[in-house]
């Protein structure tokens, strides 16, 4: 997976982990929350030294549900996200070929992704979409690919992950075409357009999920966007472990950080955090059908 790709920039040769005695969040909590992380790649290389360690500071600030996103490096890691989907009850799969690699994809790999999409644990299909940020792979390639895991996650009657950079005045027609008249809905992630980009999403039974980018100085635009959107349409992510919060760039994201996306989230709605979580909690399990039980306290 070409970390270029990403909804973050930063390479993954920069990211450090962060060190045994180093609190997961700098915020202190007085009352038991309610976290979602509707995204992170819990598979990837950054997590392997710690990856035990990392879900239990996870568990620890409160996150009850994170959503395993299954794009591994490439399509021929699809299954990348059901080891952990099936090890722990709260955790949860998506299958899907990320933009970035929608050149190597091949009629195989949708078949597979056809059998994976009936795994009780797989719950969404993407992230998929398109990345207009370089030149490659071919934007008539991403689209190519991005419609045919539309008509997947159509049969499959799965929500779409969707991932747009720089590229809303295709993505964005392309799902009113297809994906609008379903009434699935799906997220989209790591949200880094306009108002009227999510209001159009938002039409079309989206979620919008804002990440660590919501805290960073330069990303006034963004925060307005956040104030100015319903609450119950609304999701937090972390993107781990890419995007980390502001005051921690340059180290490893991980899943217990989406606390600061959510104290994020609150200051621009002026809500007091343990509200700004319970809410974006509540819209994931929504659009998921799940309920608050789906989401175990006590396992690990």
């Amino acid at each position: 997976m070409h970390v270029r790709g990403r909804c973050a920039s930063r390479d993954a040769a920069e990211i450090t982990v962060p060190t045994g005695d180093q609190s997961p969040t700098d915020a202190v909590i007085n009352r038991p929350l309610d976290l979602v992380d509707s995204h992170a790649h819990l598979d990837f290389a950054q997590f392997d030294a710690d990856r035990d360690e990392m879900l239990t500071r996870a568990r620890k600030v409160g996150v009850k549900t994170i959503l395993a996103i299954g794009i591994g490096e490439g399509p021929h890691q699809l299954r990348a996200a059901l080891p952990f989907a099936e090890k722990y009850d709260w955790i949860y799969a998506s299958i899907g070929i990320h933009p970035d690699a929608a050149h190597q994809a091949s009629p195989a790999h949708f078949d597979e992704m056809r059998e994976l999409a009936r795994h009780p644990k797989v719950i969404a299909w993407g992230e998929i979409g398109l990345d207009y940020h370089y030149d490659e792979p071919p934007r008539e390639v991403q689209q190519r690919v991005f419609r045919r895991q539309v008509e997947l996650a159509r049969e499959a009657e799965l929500p779409i992950i969707i991932h747009c950079r720089d590229a809303w005045d295709d993505c964005l027609p392309i799902l009113e075409e297809m994906w609008k008249p379903t009434g699935i809905g799906g997220i989209l992630h790591c949200f880094t357009g306009t108002e009227q980009h999510a209001r159009r999403g938002l039409d079309m039974g989206f979620l919008v999920s804002f990440a660590g980018n919501l805290t960073y100085p330069k990303s006034g635009a963004l925060r307005q966007v956040a104030a100015k959107l319903p609450l119950d349409q609304m999701l937090i992510e972390t993107d781990s472990p890419f995007l980390s919060p502001q005051g921690r760039r340059g180290k490893r994201n991980e899943p217990a950080f989406v606390l600061e996306v959510a104290h994020a989230l609150a200051s621009v709605r002026n809500l007091a955090v343990d509200e700004a979580a319970t809410a974006t909690s509540a819209n994931f399990r929504r659009l998921f059908g799940m309920s608050a039980s789906m989401s175990p306290e006590d396992s690990s």
